[in-house]
């Protein structure tokens, strides 16, 4: 594949590795320094472009290659508010996007439990839960998007929350609301862990990644797996869609 990466970070330095290794070739490598390359003259000559920058670049990004006409895999986070809006304009223009607020088939996996054990919580108030996210000094989004999505979850399934709270904002503890902590420690690559307590006991539901290898490998098998589609699709298409 040629490959436009957008975004020279942590992640972006993993993805290029990956890449190489596989034979696949990193056609541009672009960043706050070489915005220029978003043009669609450039942008239409990749395959396929993964994009793993920052919440205040991302739409701008995914909006540039949907005007190039070429497929997005995209791992940035902290802009969900605005994903229904973007999935709208790719789905109305025939473009390919494939999101996902983290690659790893571990946290996906973790993602499925999740939905299934909050269903079933929903019949159960006595249990209360909880989310801890933590991870490394240079994330940007507090909460993570990973931690975003679990408590999203949380909130469609079990019936008996309403929104989710960053703990560290002083909001007054409300039965309704699911809180999340956030936690920022040197060279933590990412743990998330959701606790359902009750009186007498605790389910605890816990993902640590060891390295950005497991990330980078989810990229691509959404990379290849997107080959010769039209539409928006997420992890959960690509592992429980049969």
């Amino acid at each position: 594949m040629k490959i436009a990466l957008i975004g020279t970070g942590k992640m972006g330095s993993a993805i290029e590795k990956l890449a190489l290794s596989q034979g696949h070739e990193i056609l541009y490598k672009i960043n706050e320094h070489s915005l220029n390359l978003l043009h669609p003259e450039y942008l239409s000559k990749a395959d396929i472009a993964i994009e793993f920058t920052s919440p205040d670049a991302a739409v701008n990004n995914l909006r540039s290659c949907l005007i190039a006409g070429v497929p997005v895999v995209c791992g940035s986070t902290g802009w969900q508010s605005q994903y229904e809006l973007i999935a709208s304009e790719f789905i109305e223009q025939n473009g390919t996007l494939f999101y996902a607020s983290n690659f790893s088939i571990g946290v996906n996996l973790l993602f499925e439990l999740n939905r299934l054990l909050s269903g079933w919580m929903s019949k159960l108030p006595e249990y209360s839960v909880s989310i801890t996210e933590v991870h490394h000094l240079q994330k940007l989004d507090k909460p993570s998007g990973t931690a975003v999505t679990i408590a999203n979850d949380i909130i469609k399934y079990d019936l008996n929350y309403e929104k989710w709270v960053l703990e560290e904002n002083n909001i007054p503890k409300n039965k309704a609301f699911v809180p999340i902590e956030a936690l920022r420690a040197q060279d933590v690559v990412g743990i998330h862990t959701i606790n359902w307590k009750s009186a007498v006991d605790k389910i605890t539901m816990h993902h640590e990644a060891y390295s950005r290898e497991g990330f980078a490998a989810g990229v691509f098998l959404a990379a290849l797996w997107l080959k010769n589609k039209k539409g928006v699709f997420t992890m959960k298409d690509l592992l429980f869609q049969s």
